[in-house]
């Protein structure tokens, strides 16, 4: 068991930082806008994503501050991790919560962060920042993101 890789013998909360972090293949999903249908409780995702996310080059511009920039970003955990039903199905943290492989294009199996970008994941250069988009206009920005097999 100890050949296995860690996030094939550990749990999320047996993570430690470094490998937590490197959990994330970058794709900037999370960073999306995401609306609450009221009534059903039903999550829409847009092509909006947070004022810190960089459109072009992916990723946020001041990860390390971002919580403190940001007063809806939201810090993943194991717990909610197990309670994100909007996490995709690709997402490293949701597929180690559910005990399954990380895809083939995952940075900590390719040993290429563009892999995600290749393999159609990435938001990086399909969104535009929450700045550009009058909250009344989010509705209209509405997407379906494709679920990418491996």
């Amino acid at each position: 068991m100890a050949d296995q890789p860690f996030w094939l013998r550990k749990t999320l909360a047996e993570l430690n930082p470094q490998e937590w972090e490197s959990l994330c293949d970058g794709c900037g999903r999370c960073c999306l806008v995401k609306l609450e249908e009221e009534e059903s409780g039903e999550i829409y995702q847009t092509d909006v994503v947070c004022q810190l996310f960089d459109c072009e080059a992916g990723g946020c511009s001041d990860y390390s501050n971002r919580q403190s920039r940001v007063d809806d970003c939201l810090q993943l955990t194991p717990q909610r991790v197990a309670e994100l039903s909007w996490l995709p199905d690709s997402c490293g943290y949701r597929r180690v919560n559910e005990r399954r492989p990380l895809p083939s294009w995952h940075p900590l199996v390719s040993g290429d962060r563009e892999a995600v970008d290749r393999a159609g994941v990435s938001v990086r250069g399909k969104v535009v920042s929450e700045l550009t988009v009058a909250s009344d206009d989010l509705e209209d920005r509405i997407v379906l993101w494709a679920e990418v097999a491996d």
